[in-house]
């Protein structure tokens, strides 16, 4: 069989594999299968092509515009993940693995899609936070912003996750308007090409936005610049060496590194035998030391559990772990897989070996264990491994030294404060999970392994059924943690997409920011509405357009009228003595929802037109009381606008309402849907 030849894609052409090329063996068989690598790829080449063209054209695009094109990417990749699959198996991985590298990495870009259409605005630049006041009238104001990095993302990836690993990068990244440079590790890079050229053949990126290189990156982070970013994930060691670099160091460059973590997985003290608690337990960690073989950034590595329960998960984790069916990943009987290549293999008993020296291996024995449909030797097949630390506290291998495999540890704990203080030994850790019914524990663990931990996760049988898992990272929460796990943050929803762009302070009058910002900001300049802004199309209504209404007063009558109507008969608006006696009240007051109901009066354009309905109503305060006898008008401005599809958009209105006196008696957002 030939040799599949993995090239790069530089500066819009195909580059294939030449010298420095490095040979690629299949996880099943050790047999040689791929090549890769160019030691002549310009990458300075690459860089400029990056930043003067993908970067100009992607920040040409609305952050909806980029929104857009992530979901039309999902859906390509979606309808070829088939021959993704396929050429996957060569990995080591087994079907229900790809689902989480597969499947996994494209529902990832479609939520950092549906984020970027629901989340950020339909404009260039991100409003991060409120508007401050920094001035008595308001006519200096203060307001932060995000905007597109003006370099490349240079991303480089592992090996265990050649598609997810990926794609989770590069979604916010693109979302942000920066292009990308992929980079994955070359054990599997063959899968990730294959992604790569998908994406590019759809037509769906503008040129300059996505570039790969297959083999290695030679002195590219050497050419970067401040406004670059260097997202890595893989071993401490590598990360170590990168962030060392002289042009990273003295350019400040941004380096987001995922790196070792040892994990740990605690069982609540309620959580005894016989409890829904502990079944889910053993199924967790049984899952987790055998999904991609153990070869997970956030598999449980540490098992730690209360001493008089030791003995008991044991047993049951051993029972389940018995079950797992080993051997090559292309038949429907493997339950677990390979590991990547040989090398790997040797790394993994290598470090077992380490473990071994201060925890006893209760299960699972490297020389004596069944493969299906493969060779043991041949092949980088290694069993589920469980070693038993007695003496947690002296220890110290299991609490640093990470076999990258099915291979995790269990540990006894005496209290709960003693069950935190050895998932804290990991010195910074992915993720842990706790597995209890008892909220309490959970408050517990919370507060004393939180700043140890990127996400902690918790689980019982109230929410078993619907839980996604401990290692499963998902794109609306944060993935990364402090200390030995790299001290980066990916994913999180939007908060992913800020590490891509630049956060800036900006000052000046509610006019300046109201042009920057592309939404209008109280104290701006009004556009006097000529027709009742009702009446006008999405399209035709410009920022600022405002419609002062007529006064309206306010009687005793209304009060007594809304109050019986309504049954709201709180003593505020019906007893005039017990109200004086409140501090905040003149004496009888207006319903705050009377005096909504009232300005809506105002305001609204009755007949049939582009508004088509009223979706919502946001930052609500009522400020100054209102009595019988006061009058209140409304301001009503266009604030916002956003399309929402091709027949019509959202409007943000800003309402105002004022008393006689022109004194704020209530503020709040009014959203409705409008017709094109």
């Amino acid at each position: 069989m030939s040799l599949l030849d993995v090239s790069s894609f530089a500066a819009g052409q195909w580059i294939a594999p030449g010298a420095g090329a490095r040979s690629i063996a299949s996880a099943i068989t050790g047999a040689p299968l791929a090549q890769a690598g160019n030691d002549a790829l310009d990458v300075q080449g690459m860089l400029d092509y990056a930043r003067t063209v993908g970067g100009p054209s992607l920040r040409k695009l609305t952050f909806h515009d980029r929104a857009r094109m992530l979901k039309a990417l999902a859906g390509h990749l979606n309808q070829h993940k088939q021959a993704l699959y396929d050429l996957s198996f060569n990995t080591g991985a087994t079907q229900a693995d790809h689902m989480i590298d597969i499947d996994g990495g494209i529902g990832t870009m479609f939520v950092f899609a549906s984020k970027g259409r629901r989340e950020m605005p339909d404009a260039h630049v991100y409003l991060d936070g409120d508007i401050e006041q920094l001035s008595r009238n308001g006519t200096f104001l203060g307001q932060h912003i995000c905007t597109p990095l003006q370099g490349v993302a240079v991303h480089i990836n592992a090996f265990n996750f050649p598609v997810w690993g990926m794609l989770e990068k590069l979604a916010p990244t693109l979302l942000a308007g920066v292009p990308a440079i992929v980079k994955p590790a070359t054990a599997t890079c063959y899968v990730t090409e294959l992604a790569v050229r998908l994406m590019l053949e759809s037509g769906i990126l503008p040129e300059g936005a996505l570039q790969l290189v297959s083999g290695g990156l030679g002195d590219m982070l050497d050419h970067l610049t401040m406004q670059d970013v260097v997202s890595f994930t893989g071993s401490a060691q590598t990360a170590l060496k990168l962030r060392a670099n002289p042009v990273i160091l003295e350019n400040s460059i941004r380096f987001v590194a995922e790196q070792d973590s040892l994990n740990a997985s605690i069982l609540g003290p309620d959580a005894v035998p016989g409890t829904p608690e502990f079944d889910l337990f053993v199924k967790e960690v049984s899952r987790e030391m055998s999904t991609k073989a153990g070869q997970k950034c956030t598999a449980i590595r540490r098992i730690i559990a209360p001493d008089a329960q030791v003995e008991a998960v044991i047993e049951a984790l051993s029972a389940r772990l018995a079950k797992t069916q080993i051997g090559d990943p292309r038949l429907e009987t493997t339950r677990m897989g390979a590991l990547v290549s040989n090398s790997q293999k040797r790394d993994v008993l290598e470090k077992a070996a380490i473990i071994g020296q201060e925890a006893e291996r209760v299960f699972g024995d490297p020389e004596n264990f069944s493969v299906d449909g493969a060779d043991a030797e041949k092949g980088a097949f290694v069993p589920p491994m469980l070693f038993h630390c007695t003496d947690p506290d002296k220890a110290q291998r299991v609490h640093d030294t990470e076999a990258f495999g099915p291979v995790s540890t269990i540990m006894g704990y005496r209290d709960l404060d003693h069950a935190t203080t050895l998932a804290n030994r990991g010195e910074g850790s992915l993720v842990a999970s706790v597995i209890t019914h008892d909220a309490e524990v959970a408050r517990a663990v919370a507060l004393g392994a939180g700043a140890y931990h990127g996400r902690l996760y918790f689980n019982n049988r109230d929410s078993m059924k619907e839980s996604t898992g401990h290692g499963s990272p998902l794109p609306h929460m944060v993935h990364g943690g402090p200390g030995r796990a790299g001290g980066g943050e990916e994913l999180g929803g939007v908060r992913g997409v800020k590490h891509y762009m630049q956060r800036t302070a900006i000052q000046g009058s509610p006019d300046i920011l109201s042009a920057i910002g592309e939404k209008w900001v109280p104290g701006g300049a009004e556009i006097a509405a000529k027709v009742h802004p009702f009446t006008r199309k999405f399209g035709d209504l410009e920022l600022g357009e405002t419609l002062h209404s007529a006064a309206r007063q306010i009687t005793l009558e209304d009060i007594e009228t809304f109050a019986k109507f309504t049954g709201d008969t709180f003593y505020a608006h019906m007893d005039d003595e017990a109200a004086a006696r409140n501090p905040f009240f003149p004496g009888r007051v207006a319903h705050g929802y009377l005096l909504i109901s009232f300005a809506a009066g105002l305001f609204v354009q009755p007949d049939e037109g582009p508004v088509l309905a009223n979706t919502g109503l946001d930052n609500l305060r009522f400020m100054k009381p209102v009595s019988a006898g006061d009058s209140i008008k409304v301001r009503l401005t266009v604030k916002k606008k956003t399309p929402r599809n091709e027949d019509y958009g959202e409007v943000r209105w800003h309402v105002t309402l004022t008393n006689q006196d022109d004194e704020i008696a209530a503020e709040y957002e009014l959203l409705t849907m409008n017709a094109f």
